[in-house]
């Protein structure tokens, strides 16, 4: 093969590997966002996009989608996101808490927001929420998106090691997300704290995430 025709290979590859990076965090989006009608609507479209990338991540997600009652999905979602501070969907409140800094960083990601032209309505969610991200990334500006989501990594592994140990079909989801990030995920929770401990940006990627039981391993971690 000529190293043009190599180069043009390499470039094509690329692009579809880009594309279907934009597919996964569309509709990791949508699912992560309160279950409706809609979304039970959207699961033959969600199945076709991502099969025409042979992504077979979200399978099991959008079966269960498909196979359950709205209402129960609902309950769902109440029970895992809402009721459990485990599966927080805020990407800086793992990092950040309900501190005075966290204000600063969600301010931060509506400046990235604004500089990308990206207009949105979020229903008065925060511009860290993670369905919010997930879309700026798949529609907006792709590059800052995923640095963004690269970020914020050690609380996207903290969110899909809960739903894992607690069993959610949302942990797939998740998984998939992080699965178009750079590296390998870490096994175990005191990896992730390795990984936020090395990893930049130090300024934002901190070590005082809001469940109690990974604060032992922060502290172990420096000492």
């Amino acid at each position: 093969m000529s190293p043009r025709r190599s180069s043009l290979s390499r470039s094509r590859h690329e692009k579809r590997d880009s594309h279907a990076t934009r597919v996964v965090h569309q509709v990791a989006s949508w699912c992560l966002c309160y279950p409706d009608a809609e979304l039970v609507e959207r699961v033959p479209l969600l199945r076709a996009a991502l099969a025409e990338q042979a992504v077979t991540s979200f399978e099991a997600f959008l079966d269960h989608v498909a196979q359950t009652p709205v209402e129960q999905l609902e309950r769902e979602y109440v029970d895992v996101f809402d009721l459990s501070r485990r599966h927080a969907l805020y990407l800086s409140y793992w990092t950040d808490g309900d501190t005075r800094r966290r204000g600063e960083v969600l301010a931060g990601f509506k400046q990235r927001y604004r500089r990308s032209g990206f207009l949105v309505d979020t229903h008065g969610e925060l511009p860290d929420f993670l369905p919010l991200v997930l879309e700026y990334a798949a529609l907006a500006d792709p590059v800052d998106g995923a640095a963004l989501l690269q970020e914020y990594r050690p609380s996207l592994e903290l969110l899909r090691l809960g739903l894992a140990e607690d069993g959610s079909a949302y942990a797939d989801v998740v998984d998939a997300v992080c699965a178009t990030l750079p590296g390998v995920s870490p096994p175990d929770r005191a990896a992730v704290m390795a990984m936020a401990a090395a990893g930049p940006p130090t300024e934002t990627v901190g070590l005082e995430p809001y469940d109690p039981r990974l604060l032992p391993m922060a502290e172990e971690h420096h000492r």
